[in-house]
């Protein structure tokens, strides 16, 4: 591999993990092959999303990965996920209903989607002064999901 693309592929570790193994690393990439580059590139996302811990490189209590896995951040896509896997299931075997009394399902989807506002809120408030960043990471994953939720209802009209 030549120096300048061993140089770039380190360039995507995140700066302490460069400190501490970078010129190790780019000497390491230099007697590899190019075909190294898809799993260097991966391991250099994962490094990114899941800081290495150890030694002097202590998990940045900030990190995508951390925010990511605190209960405000994963119960509402798990909420409006379980949401749309009840609509979906619903419409999978009735089909489009045309009855104007609203079912369980339909309740239990007002619960779950009303439910996660305040959880949502509550993370809002915490993580966008601590971490704005993975913060609004977050908060985009979880409109998303919240989104995907309610698409099938307002485009069927539900």
């Amino acid at each position: 591999m030549n120096q300048r693309l061993a140089h770039l592929l380190t360039r995507l570790y995140p700066r302490r993990w460069r400190q501490r193994y970078g010129e190790e690393f780019e000497a390491f990439l230099i007697e590899q092959k190019a075909t190294t580059s898809p799993n260097v590139l991966s391991a250099a996302v994962s490094e990114r999303i899941f800081p290495t811990q150890g030694a002097n490189m202590e998990t940045d209590p900030n990190s995508f990965g951390i925010v990511i896995k605190q209960p405000s951040a994963f119960l509402p896509l798990a909420m409006s996920l379980t949401a749309l896997t009840m609509v979906l299931g619903y419409l999978a075997i009735n089909g489009i209903p045309h009855e104007s009394d609203e079912g369980t399902v339909a309740h239990l989807w007002q619960i779950l989607m009303a439910g996660q506002l305040p959880v949502i809120a509550f993370f809002a408030i915490k993580w966008l002064r601590r971490a704005p960043r993975q913060a609004i990471g977050v908060l985009a994953l979880q409109a998303t999901a919240v989104l995907a939720s309610m698409a099938p209802v307002f485009f069927l009209k539900m």
